[in-house]
């Protein structure tokens, strides 16, 4: 049995049952769907705006504030909006940013898909760290749907305190000053729930379908970079990626050497997880490794960082070594199995919130008043 279908998951005569409450208890509980962020167009004024929340964000770069200040503003506010500006143009679409967009396709159709699995509508409404939609904006408009009752989901499969942690904050933040506050539940990663598994393997079998050669290739795992000190105070992040590569590679069959893990997106000059994507890329075709297949599982939906610096930058780097071909595989998106997986992890969490009626008040007396940050339902999935 799958891990989607070991979920607690409301039965169909709880879905019944909440149906016919009807409009009186619409919207018990809502979702906060939370991606990284991107700039509102890609040019330099509006870059300056997103990389000044971006780089100010401490768990990001935890120097003193007054000696921070002076360099983000003195030195890398002044040169790197114009550089970042032409990567993001280079990637912009018609519907503007690609990671706005398909993190907004993702958001729309996990409420769809909340809707058949809980018989009612759970309203997803997308946040973001950095930047439009922020974070308070989409608590503003889940509180005018009338949800007492939130779950936030990042959207960082693998936990780590500059990505998941960093959300947690906003949303204390964005209500500090509320008197009324909402229940909270938070879901800290999925890095190895067998749905999440099964998606990224489907995802490179499609890519693979039809071409014998391409069990011959190398499968590189790439995920964001975080400082190595970061590992040394015991974020988990470095195991979390580790377990999810080799899960993936096992569930593609895949010896150990057709798949190697690194770490990209490396900025400033203190050490940060090895190897390092671009090292490795350059050195593959020494190793007689001719074609590499590239897939960024910390990435919920393709972004600057994929679509740039894997797709066109990466690659550039590997054919110039002598590679002879090099794939990216894209990220999960809103493909229908991240959809469905997505939304069974939401409901297993949201199932005590969505009880029939007439166990609601005894499910709240048992769980008491409290913000519920953390809580986790009995079974939780594997």
């Amino acid at each position: 049995m799958s891990a989607v279908e070991e979920m607690t998951v409301p039965t169909q005569a709880d879905m019944q049952g909440m149906a016919e409450e009807g409009t009186a208890t619409a919207c018990q509980a809502g979702v906060l769907l939370v991606n990284l962020g991107t700039p509102d167009a890609p040019e330099p004024a509006a870059l300056r705006r997103y990389l000044a929340e971006f780089l100010w964000d401490p768990r990001l770069v935890p120097l003193p504030r007054p000696l921070w200040w002076l360099i983000l503003h003195g030195l890398i506010l002044r040169l790197r909006p114009r550089r970042a500006a032409r990567a993001y143009r280079s990637i912009w679409t018609e519907e503007g940013s690609p990671l706005l967009a398909i993190s907004r396709r993702l958001a729309a159709a996990l409420e769809a898909a909340l809707a058949r699995h809980c018989g009612q509508r759970v309203p997803v409404v997308l946040g973001m760290r950095y930047g439009n939609p922020a974070i308070a904006a989409a608590l503003d408009e889940l509180q005018a749907l009338g949800a007492e009752r939130i779950l936030v989901l990042p959207l960082y499969p693998q936990y780590a305190s500059a990505t998941t942690a960093s959300v947690f904050d906003a949303v204390a933040t964005a209500l500090r000053r509320r008197m009324h506050l909402p229940e909270f539940h938070f879901i800290g990663h999925y890095h190895d729930q067998s749905w999440y598994i099964g998606a990224l393997a489907e995802s490179v079998r499609r890519v693979w379908a039809g071409d014998e050669a391409s069990r011959e290739r190398l499968l590189l795992f790439s995920f964001h970079g975080m400082p190595e000190r970061t590992r040394a105070a015991g974020d988990p992040y470095y195991e979390q990626c580790h377990e999810t590569a080799r899960r993936v590679a096992a569930a593609l069959g895949l010896p150990a050497s057709r798949w190697r893990l690194a770490f990209q997106s490396r900025f400033g000059r203190e050490p940060w997880l090895q190897p390092y994507t671009d090292e490795i890329l350059r050195a593959l075709p020494d190793e007689g490794v001719s074609a590499v297949d590239v897939i960024c599982p910390g990435f919920a939906a393709d972004c600057l960082e994929t679509l740039e610096e894997i797709r066109v930058l990466n690659r550039r780097l590997f054919l110039e070594a002598g590679g002879r071909d090099f794939r990216y595989i894209p990220a999960l998106n809103d493909d229908p199995r991240h959809v469905d997986g997505l939304a069974a992890l939401v409901a297993h969490h949201l199932h005590p919130w969505l009880s029939p009626p007439g166990m609601r008040s005894g499910a709240r007396h048992a769980r008491g008043q409290s913000g519920h940050v953390g809580d986790r339902p009995a079974r939780e999935p594997s």
